[in-house]
């Protein structure tokens, strides 16, 4: 079974009482795959179709028979209370206000003297255990010596006895007659030989399919709703549905030390991705990546040996699989699925490495919640695959597919013909990349304290939302997704260790003190004396936002005299700024002739007059570049994803890396059309990003064309 070489790469969703309609799709859209869904299964008349059958699989939830039974082996939450100012020396703190009591239960069965942690949170100091008591009855907790006007919280160890993704969708979707599902946790005993025989069995009674997806295996990202029963907390990334007494009994063991409720709660930011990692938190992480990944392959192997392909869904319960880390290729897993909003999201799935074939969920999904009278699902996709083609012509996905209700996407037959021309233009690409030697102008890495771990991750809260204070930087991992450049992510180690003189440029954005500017990582002086090094002797930095800020020693941002600008945060304002004129002309803004800065910052100063102002607005500078030895640093106050900021990101690349020569080659003179290219063959592509009909000139390796494209079209050009 090849899933991978297969002529329709392209995986449908099924559904009862639609086989007609199902196999007329399947013949216009060349599927050669069908699959379920949450809250569906496939009628056995789709699973005797001439396509392979994908089933989803659920390891920790969907067996609530088992769950109800072994309450005691739920998964858990270390959560934090509201902050409660005391106003006398008792105070009372109800410690549940706030959660949803359908999914969220204090876990009274592990001593709470034990394992909850009450915090004065005006000192930061741990309140002994023997001055407050709990109430089980009422859900509070009561101090018995506060400090009058100190403010204290509780750490506390929950149940989650619903799951987050199962909840969503029953609410979403207003199931009805639906049994809510109880996560339960495979480090017990019980639940971990359980799930291996449940697996086996469902193995057995499961005969006509042929990829298990697992959607996906144990822990899911953290994702906790209020007493309205709307999202209190998402983490895409959190750990802190992981926890559970026994596993922080097994961490000590192999580490040896404990970890503390507040390693885990981190006064209340629960170690998002924003936060600077600590050693405790990346080691929790390496401990529950180890554990998941091995007990992952034991499942993985199962299916393998019924003859089954095995992929994961990445999303829901992928928490300790990690893609980009070192423990994942020890699963054994075909492949990867997941959901495609953009570039970004589409890189994060195709890029990882080691697997048979990667697959991309694209959008919309068939919900009402799009497909409904009066509405045009045709936005949507237009818009999904046009921004998600940038990337996929850089790093294609194996194989493409959609989800939901197929019979809510038929009576849409504008839509049904729209994705038929996209499953034909995916296929080509494919075809296309996979046999070619892609042109790269550059390689670019980005720095932040994340690294290779978080490859295409960095700046995102939930999966492929926009947040206030991301979209400014999110812009450049958009742009970089299509962009004809080799991008890594690397960390400040890989700093320390020797930059790889491979890299042309490196780029380190985001807000002050978070982990993607890098804060305190920026205070040692191997990482400055090597970046500054790097740049010196030739290289190219870029800094957007508040790079490398961290106040100290008279600067704000740390590498200012790379950059030529720094942050006037209200210590040097008795020190005059006479550096305010823009320079009449400059190679990256070039035919840009306005700025979208998103969010911006503000009170951004040149330091001297060798440092060339590109936009000066609002008396402070938007965009500067300076000369630094033999290199060359760009800055820029925020870059929100447009196709405008995406080709000033692109020209700044040329610029500081000395590669201005080279910019006319597979490239298009207007900001709306991008080109692929190949060192092995004659022929490129000319794609148009926007909505719009374009003129231009387009630049292959040795000559130029004059070429028409209409909306959103790919034109393939033959360079004789």
């Amino acid at each position: 079974m090849d899933i991978k070489n297969k002529g329709g790469r392209l995986t449908l969703p099924g559904e009862e009482n639609f086989l007609k309609e199902t196999i007329e799709l399947m013949e216009r859209w060349k599927a050669d795959a069908i699959r379920d869904a949450d809250g569906t299964e496939l009628p056995e008349e789709v699973k005797d179709l001439d396509a392979t059958i994908y089933t989803k699989y659920f390891v920790a939830r969907g067996h609530n028979d088992f769950a109800r039974e072994n309450l005691n082996e739920c998964q858990h939450f270390y959560l934090m209370s509201d902050r409660i100012t005391a106003t006398e020396d008792t105070l009372i703190i109800d410690f549940m206000s706030g959660y949803f009591d359908k999914q969220i239960k204090p876990d009274y069965d592990n001593d709470p003297k034990t394992w909850w942690e009450v915090i004065d949170r005006t000192t930061g100091e741990v309140v002994p255990v023997k001055d407050w008591e709990y109430d089980t009855e009422n859900h509070t907790v009561k101090l018995n010596k506060a400090v009058p006007y100190h403010v204290y919280t509780l750490n506390f160890l929950a149940y989650a006895i619903w799951d987050p993704t199962q909840m969503y969708n029953y609410i979403t979707n207003d199931w009805k007659g639906v049994e809510r599902d109880i996560p339960f946790d495979i480090r017990y005993k019980k639940s971990w030989e359980y799930a291996k025989t449940a697996l086996t069995k469902w193995l057995k009674e499961n005969p006509k399919t042929d990829v298990v997806r697992f959607t996906t295996f144990f822990y899911h990202f953290t994702l906790v709703f209020n007493q309205l029963g709307l999202e209190k907390f998402v983490e895409w990334f959190g750990y802190t549905g992981s926890v559970s007494p026994e596993a922080i009994l097994e961490f000590e063991k192999e580490y040896g030390y404990r970890l503390s409720p507040e390693d885990f709660v981190d006064e209340g930011y629960y170690n998002s991705i924003f936060r600077v990692p600590t050693k405790k938190f990346l080691d929790f992480m390496e401990f529950q990546q180890k554990f998941v990944t091995d007990r992952a392959k034991v499942l993985v192997d199962l299916v393998h040996e019924a003859g089954k392909k095995a992929i994961m869904f990445l999303g829901d319960n992928w928490i300790g699989t990690e893609p980009y880390g070192e423990y994942f290729k020890n699963i054994g897993l075909d492949g990867v699925a997941g959901s495609v909003g953009d570039g970004v999201t589409l890189r994060v799935i195709s890029d990882i490495e080691g697997l048979e074939f990667t697959e991309g969920r694209f959008l919309p999904y068939f919900f009402p919640d799009t497909f409904y009278e009066g509405n045009d699902p045709c936005i949507e996709a237009v818009d999904n695959w046009t921004k998600a083609r940038r990337a996929l012509v850089r790093k294609p996905l194996d194989r493409i597919g959609y989800g939901g209700y197929p019979s809510l996407a038929y009576k849409f037959p504008k839509f049904i013909d729209y994705i038929e021309k996209v499953a034909d233009e995916f296929r080509e690409i494919h075809e296309k990349v996979e046999n070619g030697k892609s042109y790269k102008s550059a390689k670019v890495a980005v720095l932040n304290a994340w690294g290779k771990i978080r490859t295409w991750m960095p700046y995102v809260v939930a999966h492929g939302k926009r947040y206030k204070l991301s979209y400014s930087y999110q812009g450049i991992t958009e742009a970089l997704s299509g962009m004809d450049v080799d991008v890594e992510f690397i960390d400040f180690n890989d700093i320390r260790n020797g930059i790889d003189e491979s890299i042309d440029v490196i780029i380190n954005a985001g807000d002050a003190y978070t982990a993607f500017s890098g804060g305190s990582e920026f205070l040692d002086p191997v990482v400055q004396e090597n970046l500054r090094q790097f740049v010196y002797d030739g290289g190219g930095f870029i800094g957007v936002g508040e790079p490398s800020a961290y106040s100290k020693n008279g600067t704000f941002f740390q590498m200012s005299d790379v950059l030529g600008v720094d942050k006037e945060i209200g210590f040097s304002q008795s020190t005059n700024k006479y550096f305010m004129s823009e320079v009449e002309s400059h190679f990256i803004t070039k035919g840009i002739d306005e700025f979208d800065f998103g969010e911006g910052k503000d009170n951004i100063y040149a330091l001297d007059e060798k440092t060339e102002i590109l936009s000066y607005t609002n008396d402070q500078v938007n965009i500067a570049a300076r000369d630094y030895g033999k290199g060359r640093s760009f800055y820029i106050t925020g870059l929100p994803y447009s196709l405008k900021n995406t080709r000033l990101l692109k020209r700044a690349i040329h610029y500081v890396a000395h590669k201005e020569d080279e910019l006319n080659v597979f490239y298009a003179e207007d900001y709306r059309v991008e080109v692929l290219g190949f060192t092995d063959r004659p022929e490129f592509a000319a794609i148009n990003n926007s909505d719009e009909l374009v003129q231009t000139k387009v630049y292959g390796k040795n000559k130029s064309f004059e070429i028409t494209l209409q909306p959103s079209e790919m034109k393939w050009i033959l360079e004789d």
